[in-house]
């Protein structure tokens, strides 16, 4: 007579086969204990999802009850600088005043949530406020989401890209998705996404080799091709050669000047990293130089306020990254994160960005004041980006660099530099008007003529198609620039711009997108030719 055991197993066997049998008997098995099971770590658990502080369907709030003290803040100081567009309108008689008696605007439109009109009655007669409400709610509902405290998977950024695996540079979509990002879902995901990464994409999308800036498209001149392919020579490895960190082990080193920078100068190094790996074999400098670059915190200063607790540090870290100023135009934006108490919540600006406050010092940040003789910092962050950042105007350092400059390696680029606006400065002793930025001896006056006496190219970018054109209008008629120049991107739109609108604090209805186009030019070349003298015999 078989054992119960055995009747059992065959049991088994007959209903769920002999390999549920073998693993059933196996999971009844007690498991031996050897010495080495003391030494084993325990598995970490898994960390949980941060509760967020709004929800996907509660992030409208109008300004004055926003549950963010620096969204209040904004509200306020919309209030302090527009006016209302009725009471300035030609038809403000009929409204009750003069037009040299408009209002501040104190009436939160509430569709939008901004302080639009000075009343009710002229918000409900404004027809053309209907035009721009949902742009605004847009915004609303992004600064909100920034700060909801939810888990940011748009800026999770992918690693080294595979080396058989193409990136295609025609757009935010086709970029993404070549380049393995997490799927963006939402629209608000890709404002998100692309307000931080504009920056190094504007940069590798102009000098990557699949670039979709050609000659054939016309944004790309003859002499531009020229110019793109010595920096390309550097960047790329010759045709069929693996394009690897090893393989760049001979490659000079990129140099990448970014002259009056702002708030590209606070992203968080990990962002600029992403240039670094469309060019895996290319070891990247970059400079940040400018009067508003932004610096380490001093060792000794206070600790920052800690987190919300529903969120992780990678969370606060990348939600502060992205609610920073990270528009150079000279239109407003939500630049600054609730700090010491000292501080203000909220600093509006109205012509130019304030400095974005000082960033993060890394471990191997180190000072460079005794190198370049101004405030300067620093920071091998990878074997292929290092990132200094210099606080001066680039005209106080340019004897520094102007022997060691070479097309092959070197580029410049200018995010929204304002070469058309008036100077804050610096005023004219003929009329008293103020100099153009172009000719400002304060500001760009001195450096765009040694910028151009580099041969290296020159790239520019503005924040729509005014701004675009008025710089362009005002580089052709500057002195020492005009008619020295040649072109190496026509004048157009930026594939990778920003989608997120930027609104003004003096004005609501100003809205602008960052990096929204792009051109380039080097210095004019002039050919030396030798006469040779025949004699005839």
């Amino acid at each position: 007579m078989a054992s119960p055991l055995l009747r059992s197993r065959s049991a088994l066997r007959a209903v769920f086969g002999p390999q549920t049998c073998q693993r059933s008997l196996c999971a009844n098995r007690p498991r031996a204990r050897t010495i080495f099971n003391f030494f084993r770590r325990s598995a970490k658990p898994a960390q949980e999802e941060p509760v967020p502080l709004l929800t996907e369907d509660n992030l409208f709030h109008p300004f004055s009850k926003s549950p963010f003290p620096a969204i209040r803040a904004r509200g306020e100081a919309i209030q302090s600088l527009a006016k209302c567009p009725v009471c300035t309108s030609s038809h403000c008689s009929t409204h009750g005043h003069t037009k040299s008696q408009s209002l501040a605007v104190k009436f939160e439109c509430p569709d939008c949530g901004f302080p639009t009109h000075c009343s009710q009655e002229h918000w409900m007669a404004d027809q053309e406020h209907k035009k721009y409400c949902s742009k605004l709610r847009e915004v609303n509902e992004d600064d909100h989401d920034l700060r909801s405290g939810r888990k940011f998977r748009e800026f999770e950024m992918p690693g080294p890209q595979a080396y058989e695996e193409a990136i295609s540079f025609a757009n935010w979509d086709v970029f993404w998705y070549t380049r393995g990002f997490p799927s963006m879902d939402t629209e608000r995901s890709r404002r998100h996404a692309s307000r931080i990464l504009t920056y190094p994409l504007t940069i590798g999308s102009i000098l990557h080799q699949n670039s979709g800036l050609t000659l054939s498209n016309q944004r790309v001149t003859p002499e531009g091709s020229r110019s793109l392919a010595a920096l390309r020579t550097t960047l790329h490895v010759p045709p069929g050669a693996p394009d690897t960190e090893e393989a760049g082990a001979a490659k000079p080193q990129i140099r990448i000047f970014i002259l009056g920078a702002r708030a590209e100068s606070s992203l968080p190094p990990h962002v600029w990293e992403q240039l670094c790996m469309l060019f895996p074999s290319c070891h990247f400098h970059l400079f940040f130089i400018g009067p508003q670059v932004s610096l380490p915190k001093p060792a000794n200063s206070p600790p920052p306020k800690p987190p919300n607790k529903s969120a992780t540090k990678e969370d606060t870290d990348t939600n502060q990254s992205a609610v920073e100023n990270v528009s150079t135009t000279h239109t407003s934006t939500d630049t600054v994160k609730q700090e010491e108490e000292d501080k203000p919540v909220y600093v509006p600006n109205v012509y130019e960005p304030p400095t974005p406050a000082p960033i993060a010092p890394l471990k191997r940040t180190r000072s460079s004041v005794e190198l370049y003789g101004v405030p300067s910092y620093t920071v091998p962050y990878t074997p292929q980006l290092t990132i200094t950042g210099l606080q001066a105007n680039y005209a106080e350092v340019h004897a520094q660099f102007q022997d060691t400059f070479d097309p092959y390696t070197d580029a410049f680029f200018l995010f929204s530099p304002g070469f058309g606006f008036p100077s804050p400065n610096s005023v004219s002793e003929l009329d008293g008007k103020p100099y153009l930025q172009i000719t400002s001896p304060t500001e760009w006056g001195p450096v765009m003529p040694s910028l151009l006496a580099t041969r290296c190219a020159i790239y520019v970018t503005g924040f729509s198609p005014a701004d675009v054109e008025r710089d362009i209008r005002s580089i052709e008629t500057a002195p020492d620039v005009a008619g020295e120049f040649e072109w190496v991107i026509t004048p157009g739109e930026n594939a990778f711009g920003s989608e997120k609108w930027e609104v003004a604090d003096f004005d609501p209805r100003v809205m602008v997108k960052t990096n929204w186009g792009v051109w380039g030019i080097r210095g004019k070349g002039r050919e030396v030719r030798e006469r040779s003298s025949f004699r005839l015999f």
